[in-house]
């Protein structure tokens, strides 16, 4: 199994950054992809970005350029780096493990940017 904590959420103003952080745990060699995910009140929960653990990444057209998914092995944590944020990625952001067995998803963050 793998144990997912996250951390990093908060409220920030149009244009403002945060830095979300995945700890993960437990049977940690097993994992394949870290995704991050939102979900914003009456909408379907959608990929914001990923990496694999050969360190390709992906992300959503919506965050290009302005979103950035690492990871740091040595912590076994995954970040994401929010910046120039607007009001629409305001949502709960989750973080995703998909690994040769199973997926686990953590308890969400709430991220919150004003106008």
């Amino acid at each position: 199994q793998v144990q997912l904590v996250e951390s990093g959420g908060g409220l920030v103003q149009a244009g403002g950054s945060l830095r979300l952080s995945c700890a993960a745990s437990g049977s940690i060699f097993s994992i394949l992809v870290v995704g991050w995910y939102r979900q914003a009140p009456g909408k379907r929960r959608e990929l914001v970005a990923a990496i694999t653990s050969g360190g390709s990444t992906n992300y959503a057209d919506s965050v290009k350029g302005r979103f950035t998914i690492s990871r740091d092995n040595a912590k076994n944590t995954v970040y994401l780096q929010m910046n120039s944020l607007k009001p629409e990625d305001t949502a709960v952001y989750y973080c995703k493990v998909h690994t040769t067995m199973y997926d686990y998803w953590g308890q969400g963050t709430q991220v919150t940017v004003s106008s």
